[in-house]
């Protein structure tokens, strides 16, 4: 009897090997214009490549594949060992030819010069090597992984090769340099010198008003920047869910508004207020005789932008934590005569610490990797994003230099990963059991009520004021020097004229249309990616789990600037050729945002009772079910979260882009980048105004199709609790 599982995955394999073109076609993965002159040298599958082009080096490739499908046909004691002997092999065998011939000849020197030559992989390498992984699971789930569950074998392994392929092989190649000197080869001495310099790790400022190495500077804003999105997040959180507030949604408006902001655009706006031509500076010198400073230059105005800009952030993975914890336990804590402020501590605020902890982990992790703020505001505050962009595409263009920077911030990031498993510990956080809950959540003490309003309510009308100035800078001539109003800004870069050929005449359309379809596509495919990484997380054992969830963060640890240049060099070769195209843009999005998706799907899972997974298994479900229609249901705040941060990311992100863009597919940041070195800061500032618009309507948008997790629980709101009331 066939196997129903392996079979469909031979299928695929044979169909790549047979049908598929095995090299990537010129005009881009999503092209098909390769159908009219099929098969060619270009476009002919592995079998054809071999009898008509004489790459015989394909040849081994595909042995596995028939291996494994004797072994499927056969089925007997041994198909499993097969199984997965034919998966193994077949992916090393692609992997070594892939590697050991590219566009110039054999790539081992050993084999001497020249020799055959061959471009990157391409459909039919990509059906078969999925084909491959795929059969090695389903033999190794015969064997008794995982409990003999193929969907979880299989989620782990696509996942770690997707994190090998896409996050661990482009980050080794560019740290690899760190100890290369500058003629390519290895030198452990140049790199500790590298690594030991003064100006890193430098206290100069202990002793004396000298700054402080890059490293300390670095790390003690991360802490700062960590600890301040958590509180605020926390909040904003309790403000929405725990409070009768009549202007909840507005707070959610305004808590989420800086998410959808090009970063540099919230720093021009701080700029814009409290900068020595700034609004709030004029006032004070006017008014007050307050003499003008360049106060906001360095720490403060870095500090205060990253607030701006990551308190979303945690304020998305806490609004779900906060919704998830059972009003039933803090109403026993009631029961036994506890009061407002010893249920709220001894009761709601451990039960908040998975949420807190990841939040303060990408909050810290964000502040480290944040290239745009700094950029505009750092000052000769020195910070390691900074120090990473000009040593790649500075005069030195010291790309040694560069990875070590990398390797100080990958030390942090390992740190603040150690440091949150030993404040969670093994403690169970689980409140979500699938029993009936309908309490009323308990309202806030009265104290606590009237901090997170005197936080939360300031906070929002600065947020207002930023925006307000955002705006303005693009209805008038020049901010700071001709406030006339005017709409030139706008129709310069989204003009639409009907009587043309080309009816989006205004110059950021083009930019525009490629921005929105590449965030379109990778904002489902990262919350997908990362709630089922999430689940794997919290709901299997495998070997290696705690360094594979490490691997999730890695993308999101190293600044952006490396990412894209680590990108180029893995990605500009063979045997995965995807430099100059959309794809590649589509692919640093999905695995420089997932992690945020991987943290809130934790956060959420990490309440969610696995009785509810073993009750659906137990009735007969598969895992894939199971998921399916238990699970993902109550993953919906960690959906959104994930979900919205990825399509705004994608939509704002420049450290990462600004290495990867091409004539063809340029990005909205990378044009207002442009704009910016060119002195149109009303046209960058217009077009940031017109991104944050359409954010908004794509936030709604999503919130309504993905919709909200049902937990059968009333809302403080719904009953006219007010806020505080006691």
């Amino acid at each position: 009897m066939t196997d129903r599982i392996a079979a469909p995955w031979l299928a695929i394999g044979w169909l790549g090997a047979v049908l598929l073109p095995w090299y990537m076609i010129d005009a881009g993965f999503f092209a098909f214009g390769w159908v009219r002159a099929y098969p060619s040298a270009e476009s002919g599958p592995a079998v054809w490549q071999i009898v008509a082009q004489n790459r015989w080096w394909l040849a081994p490739a595909l042995l596995p594949l028939l291996a494994a499908t004797w072994a499927v046909w056969k089925q007997d004691e041994n198909t499993a060992r097969l199984l997965v002997a034919a998966g193994v092999a077949g992916i090393g065998l692609i992997l070594i030819q892939g590697f050991a011939i590219d566009h110039r000849g054999w790539t081992v020197a050993a084999l001497g010069p020249g020799g055959p030559k061959q471009t990157g992989m391409g459909y039919g390498a990509l059906a078969l090597s999925l084909s491959y992984l795929m059969v090695m699971c389903r033999g190794l789930a015969l064997r008794g992984y995982c409990r003999g569950d193929t969907f979880t074998v299989g989620a782990i392994a696509l996942v770690v090769a997707l994190i090998a392929l896409f996050v661990l092989f482009p980050v080794l190649t560019i740290l690899t340099s760190a100890v290369k000197d500058n003629q390519g080869n290895i030198n452990f001495g140049v790199f500790w010198g590298k690594l030991s310099d003064h100006s890193i790790w430098g206290l100069d400022c202990l002793y004396s008003n000298l700054r402080c190495g890059v490293a300390w500077n670095t790390l003690f804003l991360a802490i700062l920047t960590g600890a301040g999105t958590t509180l605020l997040g926390l909040a904003f959180a309790l403000i929405a869910v725990r409070s009768g507030f009549r202007f909840k949604r507005l707070l959610r408006v305004m808590s989420v508004l800086p998410i959808i902001t090009p970063p540099f655009v919230i720093g021009l706006a701080v700029i814009l207020l409290f900068g020595r031509a700034g609004l709030v500076s004029t006032i004070l010198f006017e008014y007050f005789d307050v003499s003008r400073s360049r106060w906001i230059y360095g720490l403060t105005g870095v500090f205060l932008a990253q607030l701006l800009a990551f308190t979303p952030i945690a304020f998305l993975v806490l609004i779900g934590v906060v919704q998830g914890i059972a009003p039933s336990l803090e109403e026993a804590a009631q029961t036994l005569r506890a009061s407002r402020w010893t249920t709220f501590r001894t009761v709601t605020w451990p039960l908040l610490r998975p949420g807190l902890a990841n939040a303060f982990l990408l909050g810290f992790v964000e502040s480290l990797a944040d290239f745009g703020n700094p950029l505009v505001l750092a000052g000769n505050y020195e910070l390691l994003s900074i120090k990473v962009f000009f040593a790649v595409v500075g005069a030195a263009h010291d790309q040694g230099r560069a990875a070590v920077f990398a390797l100080v911030l990958l030390a942090f990031t390992l740190g603040a990963f150690y440091a949150q498993h030993r404040w969670l510990g093994r403690v169970s956080y689980t409140t979500v059991t699938g029993k009936g809950d309908s309490g009323l959540p308990l309202p806030l003490p009265k104290w606590v009520a009237r901090i997170c309003y005197a936080v939360v309510i300031p906070w929002s009308i600065f947020t207002v004021i930023i925006y307000g100035m955002i705006l303005a800078g693009g209805l008038v001539k020049a901010m700071g020097r001709d406030h006339t109003p005017t709409l030139e800004h706008f129709l310069t870069g989204f003009r639409i004229d009907l009587t043309s050929p080309q009816i989006f005449a205004g110059s950021a359309w083009t930019s525009f249309w490629t921005t929105l379809e590449i965030s379109i596509l990778a904002a489902p495919l990262t919350g997908a990616i990362g709630l089922l990484t999430a689940y794997l997380l919290t709901r299997q054992n495998f070997a290696g789990k705690r360094a594979f969830e490490f691997g999730t963060m890695l993308s999101f640890a190293i600044p952006g600037t490396v990412i894209g240049v680590s990108y180029i060099l893995a990605f500009n070769v063979p045997p995965v050729e995807l430099t100059g195209t959309g794809i590649i843009l589509v692919i640093c999005f999905i695995f420089r945002n997932m992690p945020v998706g991987v943290r809130a799907g934790i956060a959420t899972l990490s309440q969610i009772d696995k009785s509810l997974d073993e009750a659906s298994l137990t009735l007969g479900a598969r895992t894939a079910t199971t998921v399916r229609r238990v699970v993902l249901p109550l993953l919906r705040p960690a959906l959104v979260a994930s979900m919205v941060y990825s399509f705004v990311r994608a939509m704002t992100a420049v450290s990462a882009v600004i290495f990867l863009v091409t004539a063809q597919y340029n990005m909205a940041t990378a044009y207002i980048v442009g704009r910016v070195e060119a002195g149109e800061f009303g046209l960058a500032i217009a077009y940031s105004s017109v991104l944050i618009l359409v954010m908004i309507g794509a936030i709604l948008l999503i919130q309504i199709l993905v919709g909200e997790r049902k937990l059968g629980r009333r809302q403080a709101g719904d009953v006219g609790v007010p806020a505080g009331a006691g």
